[in-house]
């Protein structure tokens, strides 16, 4: 039997485990790369473990989330992961230099090679035909130091493309329609592969579009052949010597396999407030629009930024939206700025913003109260723009732009048709802004400021988990709700106290006060627990607020990783309904919890006198972490 592009790259770096479903395995990371709202934590993981340098071929930190530096918090944070970076081997792109996951595509990003990043949109790097997985800060800590990344096997999707886009159709509509068709739970478990005879004729940057929004639907990656298209990237990057082809071999076997036909996908959009709630722009033609923002590690290309230009080329903006783009690089707003593109944007009346994540997390540029913002970002969770009766559409670059210059939506494929936009043949390579590390960095001096805390500690599980339920959760919790970004909290992701008073704020905002009085307790949720980004800080707060377990209906990949590195226990109900049984401040108690770690454990709700049977199935060494009270704990007892 053949294998697929993924299998392929799992057997080449397999350390332990079995290829089978549902097996735990331990893969070798090649690469990793932080962020700096969870890059300052990551790094305080790697140096409690004592490894003076890094031990991959390439990790690198990027400044891109908390450029906005309206106290000394950020600007110390950055000071902080320089140094570590210059003393531990690590490469660091300063603020300004762009969005870490567009940077790794043009720069690093090798075929064939395993990334893992502490930011849940990594699998960008699909786009080249990288293993590239979304991770939580302790993981890509223990990866630095040496140490395998831990998955449960997954199963393989593969998305067949059939034919060919039409102008003003792009990449983005071919992942909202894939969202559409599988919502935000129908990747759990599985890495999704694309193939078809439609993939040549997607550029890297639209196959990186797709893979980044990979992550909206919980899986576990996406991946795109590596082939001509990639080695003339590659090429035009100056480094075509990272080029290795790689492909399905034709007998693979996929565990489900969906097909979209190109030619019939029409402009879509995602409706508040989640990415799988999809309409035609069609549907929505008429609508007003307060707000157009073009950027985010999606689309913010040099691809993406040309047609924009394009379509605004000679005309200007409604004055009753706001509009602004946010290129993804210093290489593309160099580019931009060097071919006139950027002069036409910025006379039709467009904001520029600096090279950084900006509004797609929440830092700046929050619209109008119920305002109606149309977005080409990857998440519209409910008040993550900032404001909280917005209404946040995800769409395409010609989608946003159509919007600004009409004040309301409008379907692009009424728009005056452009040339087709060309990829250069060369692109602009200039990387003065990645600051290599110290060849020895013995005497790098590490530089800390007052809102640097140290991360919290879990102690060794006990064979009885009591305490109160201090929270029910409906479905599809992510992890805004749980530890919510922008720009009044994200500069405290260093500060773990000053965080936990925000914790499940968009949820109960007693919750803080509730774990202080109760003395930490046990959270109740529903399906698909912790959807959405990578942050560890979802259960390193709760950890710091006392929270023992969360039992759940299912939980989202990523997150319950991060449960275990933290050392609170993810449960599930072997019977579902018996969430329904549990209120919030019920006495609840995990018993033989040590002795049924790999099994089921009992929970007994003393408050209604009921018992209930929860799943546990951790695998061996997910047990061993949770016995030893956490990652950082098992890994030092390594």
């Amino acid at each position: 039997m053949g294998l697929t592009i993924a299998q392929k790259i799992i057997k080449n770096h397999l350390v332990c485990g079995e290829m089978k479903v549902g097996e735990d395995i331990g893969i070798k990371i090649d690469q990793t790369l932080t962020q700096d709202a969870t890059g300052t934590m990551a790094y305080l993981e790697f140096e409690a473990m004592g490894i003076d340098r890094v031990k991959t071929e390439k990790s690198v930190a990027y400044i891109d989330h908390n450029t906005l530096q309206t106290g000394f918090e950020n600007a110390d944070d950055h000071r902080f992961i320089r140094t570590m970076a210059k003393k531990h081997g690590i490469y660091y792109s300063r603020p300004g230099n762009g969005i870490c996951h567009q940077i790794h595509l043009e720069r690093f990003g090798v075929p064939g090679k395993t990334l893992i990043g502490s930011d849940s949109h990594t699998p960008t790097g699909g786009g080249i035909g990288m293993l590239a997985m979304g991770a939580g800060g302790m993981d890509v800590a223990v990866a630095m130091g040496g140490g395998e990344y831990h998955i449960d096997y997954p199963k393989m999707l593969r998305v067949n493309l059939k034919g060919k886009l039409r102008k003003f159709v792009t990449a983005k509509d071919i992942i909202l329609k894939v969202l559409q068709e599988l919502t935000v739970k129908g990747g759990v478990g599985y890495i999704v592969e694309y193939a078809g005879e439609g993939v040549k004729t997607l550029s890297v940057p639209e196959r990186a579009t797709i893979t980044n929004m990979g992550a909206e639907l919980g899986a576990t990656t996406s991946i795109f052949p590596s082939d001509e298209v990639t080695r003339e990237f590659l090429k035009a990057q100056g480094r075509e010597e990272d080029f290795t082809e790689l492909k399905s071999d034709s007998d693979a076997v996929y565990d489900k396999e969906i097909e979209i036909d190109l030619c019939e996908l029409e402009p879509l959009a995602a409706c508040p407030h989640s990415p799988d709630n999809i309409k035609t722009v069609e549907e929505l033609k008429g609508k007003k629009v307060d707000q157009v923002l073009i950027g985010s590690c999606t689309n913010s290309s040099l691809l993406d930024m040309l047609k924009v230009a394009a379509i605004l080329d000679g005309k200007t903006v409604d004055p009753t939206v706001s509009v602004a783009i946010a290129p993804g690089s210093k290489q593309v707003l160099n580019m931009l700025a060097d071919c006139g593109a950027l002069s036409k944007i910025i006379a039709a009346g467009v904001r520029v913003l600096e090279c950084a994540c900006g509004p797609c997390i929440g830092m700046g540029q929050s619209p109008n109260s119920a305002g109606v913002s149309l977005r080409t970002f990857n998440r519209n969770f409910l008040g993550r723009s900032g404001t909280a009766d917005a209404s946040v559409y995800l769409v395409s670059p010609e989608t946003a732009a159509a919007a600004a210059l009409t004040g309301y939506f409008t379907n692009p494929l009424t728009l005056d048709p452009i040339e087709d936009i060309v990829l250069p043949k060369m692109f602009k390579i200039n990387d003065n802004m990645i600051d290599p590390p110290a060849e020895d960095g013995k005497d790098v001096e590490i530089l800390r400021g007052p809102n640097i805390k140290p991360f919290p500690k879990a102690i060794p599980l006990t064979d009885t988990v009591e305490g109160t339920a201090v929270l029910k959760v409906g479905d599809n919790i992510t992890t805004d709700h749980i530890m919510p970004a922008g720009a009044k909290i994200l500069p405290y992701r260093s500060n773990i106290p000053y965080l936990s008073n925000f914790c499940f704020g968009v949820c109960d905002k007693n919750f803080p006060e509730n774990c202080k009085k109760y003395g930490g307790g046990i959270i109740i949720g529903g399906e698909n627990y912790g959807q959405g980004s990578s942050r560890e800080h979802a259960a390193l707060v709760p950890l710091y607020l006392g929270i023992k377990a969360v039992v759940t209906k299912s939980f989202a990949r990523i997150h319950v990783a991060n449960l275990i590195n933290a050392g609170i226990l993810p449960l599930t109900f072997k019977n579902p309904a018996d969430y329904e049984k549990i209120e919030q401040f019920d006495e609840l108690c995990l018993v033989d919890v040590k002795e049924n770690i790999k099994g089921e454990i009992i929970l007994k709700n003393k408050t209604k006198n009921e018992e209930y049977v929860l799943n546990c199935y951790l695998s061996g060494r997910a047990a061993d972490i949770m016995l030893c009270g956490g990652l950082l704990n098992y890994t030092k007892s390594k």
